[in-house]
């Protein structure tokens, strides 16, 4: 029997087999409480080395969080494979510690971590998408 990888360094998730495609794009939304405001910013301001580490590890790519006065926090990433960067990422132990400290922070998520309970948003415009299909379109056409 193979043993696992330890839960500090899980591998990076791979690209789809056969796959040249750009990385997926994802956004999410979380709300954090009005009264944690302050204190969320302040643990974002220097967020655990170990953390950063997994985060880059697991498939986290170009990963930033936004936040507006009224708690709305929304997140960006890219990467190869959504579910397995984000299953990846809930096998470390560092996850579970980060997770566990956090949660008090977050409105509506019942108790479960954070990683668990943001809403998806659906992409509706690709500025880069566009343009390669708008530009494949007129090589088509021959203009």
């Amino acid at each position: 029997m193979t043993a696992a990888p330890p839960e500090s360094e899980p591998p990076p998730p791979s690209a789809p087999s056969g796959s040249q495609a750009s990385p997926q794009r994802v956004c999410f939304t979380l709300r954090v409480r009005p009264e944690r405001l302050a204190e969320y910013r302040e643990r974002h301001a220097a967020v655990w080395p170990d953390m950063l580490r997994a985060l880059d590890a697991t498939g986290w790519g170009n990963y930033s969080l936004f936040l507006s006065e009224d708690g709305l926090l929304v997140g960006y990433l890219e990467t190869a494979d959504f579910d397995a960067a984000r299953d990846a990422m809930a096998r470390t132990e560092v996850n579970a510690r980060w997770q566990a400290s956090m949660a008090p922070f977050f409105e509506g998520t019942g108790g479960a971590n954070a990683d668990d309970s943001f809403t998806v948003l659906t992409e509706v415009f690709n500025l880069e998408t566009q343009l390669a299909a708008a530009d494949a379109a007129a090589e088509g056409a021959g203009t």
